[in-house]
């Protein structure tokens, strides 16, 4: 079945190394016929690679992936804009064409401190967390996910 009025979603942290560019590829696997995503960063920083590990973990490939700033989307229309981080829910300016805002708060993983597999884990958890989250909303309108 194929949507031709695809949703266009913009997933905004400050650096758009971890969350953000988590949730961009996870709807995108999960709700590609739905969703157009994108992910972008008040202070990009570059993709986390232990971000790269977990997406690749279950089967997602970031290689189209880079780390992008908030102004590169600015003009365009978004049905939603959806912070996952609560200082970019802070510090987001209200822009035309931002369509529905929505927050969706998670740990930032990069900031944990540890060993390499307990890194490892907080961003497999904080994965975890924003996939849940992403089915969940998908479900909530009706949307069945596919990957």
């Amino acid at each position: 079945m194929m949507i031709l009025n695809k949703r266009k979603v913009l997933f905004l942290c400050t650096g758009n190394s971890a969350r953000s560019q988590m949730a961009e590829g996870l709807l995108r696997w999960h709700g590609g016929r739905y969703f157009d995503a994108f992910s972008a960063g008040l202070e990009p920083k570059g993709i986390n690679p232990y971000t790269i590990r977990v997406m690749q973990e279950i089967g997602y490939e970031m290689e189209s992936h880079r780390s992008k700033n908030l102004s590169e989307y600015l003009g365009e229309h978004f049905s939603y804009l959806i912070t996952v981080c609560n200082h970019a829910d802070e510090k987001c300016p209200v822009f035309p064409g931002m369509g529905q805002r929505l927050h969706w708060g998670f740990e930032d993983p990069a900031a944990f401190a540890g060993t390499d597999e307990e890194v490892l884990a907080k961003f497999r958890e904080i994965r975890n967390q924003i996939d849940n989250t992403i089915l969940a909303w998908m479900s909530s309108q009706g949307l069945q996910a596919y990957s």
